[in-house]
């Protein structure tokens, strides 16, 4: 129905536009002083989408809680990673508990993306953060079920 209508109304238009040419001589306009292109009659006669009208207090509101929810997000994946580096007892090549060697890398990390601001940038740290984790614990607890496995034919004769 819309293309019908928009067809009718570029038919008008060249139409208007043939009968202009004809009377450009007298340099007389038609349509009380109408439009010179089939684009502005178009613009000036069919319903254009509104876009909402915020404000810069809306829009800083809006702004603030996107980011108040990803530092939310980014502070559970920060104590998850401590949380799960409580499992981590043993020491690596230099003596240093792996635990600790884990929160520091994880505070380089969240320290070299503090000042970013582009929200997709954010979520995928977010996302790959928390697939990490739940990696590293995935792992650790298989390794741990193995060794429980071997103590166990270890012990039995």
């Amino acid at each position: 129905m819309m293309a019908t209508k928009l067809q009718k109304w570029r038919n008008l238009a060249g139409r208007l536009d043939l009968m202009a040419r004809r009377d450009a001589v007298s340099s007389r306009r038609l349509l009380h002083e109408g439009p010179d292109t089939v684009e502005e009659l178009l613009d000036r006669h069919l319903a254009k989408k509104e876009k909402p009208i915020i404000d810069d207090d809306e829009a800083e509101f809006l702004n603030r809680r996107r980011l108040t929810s990803t530092r939310r997000e980014a502070l559970s994946l920060y104590r998850d990673i401590l949380r799960a580096t409580r499992f981590f007892t043993w020491t690596d090549s230099r003596g240093n508990l792996w635990r600790d060697v884990l929160r520091e890398n994880a505070r380089k990390e969240f320290e070299a993306a503090r000042f970013e601001t582009d929200p997709e940038v954010i979520t995928r740290l977010l996302i790959g953060g928390s697939d990490a984790v739940s990696s590293a614990l995935d792992k650790l607890a298989e390794k741990q079920r193995e060794m429980i496995e071997k103590k166990r034919r270890g012990d039995q004769p």
